[in-house]
């Protein structure tokens, strides 16, 4: 069986490039374009337009947007989906950033608390309630969120969580000191650190992270590499083992994510082979995740995903529901 547990239904900030990159996915995943309206000429032109303003008006949580990722996704033989959303997108949690991550007067903070007011777009409800009519369907589809975690925030993410019925739960470290490290607006940020100290600080996180008890997959977990900053791996092996070792003591997932390879310039899915073939002499659980932000990529490398896994010794991966972890086999 092949899964993807982990690709979301939107992103931002909003821009042309956004709006670009939304028509393309509206084309690519059209079940039919008229002869007439495929040539790029002004008939087509106005049909794409057409398009993008049903699009813009339904929003991402419509039946019409997420039944293009499920088509898709059957197309390439996915039988098992986990949809998330970013926490950062919801009403409900904006205080809970505001308080770990930096937005004062700086100019990191004056970035991210811009890009923060930008990607936030409504309540979770909507979200929750739009993924369940989609299952109550006939979709074989998970609800999940991706919560970034932050030290000291465990009892307030705790309780906020607990409001929701979910089916899993994805922690996930994008920010390090407040710093949203994989934002390409402040990537500049890396050049003044030292590369070993800032792994090591990363995957401190992302142990506590698994330690919290909150998660029941650890997502992308050598994302600090996303635009290609990463010291020699043999400094990094010794910090991959002492990662591995804590999710296998607290028995919690991991991913093979795809999206690094194919949308970010280390082009490398995390983890990377070396950290992969660790995790296994754990015995640490993984599921596949192709992380699309659009219906036409969903399941991206996802058959490379799954060799890399059967090569590292893997022969089953996990998928969720009702917060219960499922086995299945792992086919190559």
């Amino acid at each position: 069986m092949k899964v993807d547990f982990h690709f979301h239904l939107e992103e931002g900030p909003y821009s042309f490039g956004w709006l670009q990159r939304t028509a393309k996915a509206l084309e690519l995943t059209s079940e039919e374009i008229p002869a007439e309206t495929s040539d790029h000429s002004l008939p087509w032109m106005a049909e794409q337009v057409r398009r993008m303003q049903a699009r813009m008006e339904e929003g991402c949580f419509s039946e019409r947007w997420m039944e293009r990722f499920f088509a898709q996704g059957r197309k390439r033989g996915i039988e098992r989906f986990g949809i998330v959303d970013h926490l950062y997108r919801f009403e409900e949690f904006k205080e809970y950033y505001e308080r770990h991550i930096t937005v004062d007067d700086s100019e990191l903070g004056r970035l991210q608390r811009r890009w923060l007011d930008r990607v936030r777009v409504g309540s979770i409800e909507e979200y929750a309630a739009a993924v369940r009519k989609m299952r109550k369907k006939g979709h074989p589809v998970s609800l999940g969120v991706e919560a970034d975690y932050f030290p000291g925030g465990e009892e307030e993410l705790k309780s906020l969580l607990g409001r929701y019925e979910l089916d899993y739960v994805i922690g996930s470290v994008h920010f390090v000191d407040g710093w949203g490290f994989d934002n390409p607006e402040v990537r500049q940020l890396f050049e003044s650190r030292d590369l070993r100290e800032l792994y090591r600080d990363g995957f401190e996180l992302v142990k506590q992270a698994a330690r919290s008890g909150l998660f029941d997959i650890i997502a992308h977990l050598d994302n600090l590499k996303v635009f290609g900053y990463r010291p020699d791996e043999a400094m990094l092996r010794p910090m991959y083992g002492e990662v591995a070792a804590e999710l296998k003591r607290m028995d919690v997932a991991t991913e093979i994510n795809t999206g690094l390879a194919y949308r970010y310039p280390v082009k490398e899915a995390c983890p990377s082979p070396v950290f992969l073939r660790i995790l296994h002499e754990y015995g640490v659980p993984i599921t596949l995740s192709s992380d699309a932000h659009f219906p036409d990529d969903i399941g991206t490398m996802l058959d490379e995903a799954a060799r890399m896994a059967w090569e590292a010794g893997y022969r089953e991966i996990v998928y969720f529901q009702e917060r219960r972890r499922m086995a299945i086999r792992l086919g190559i």
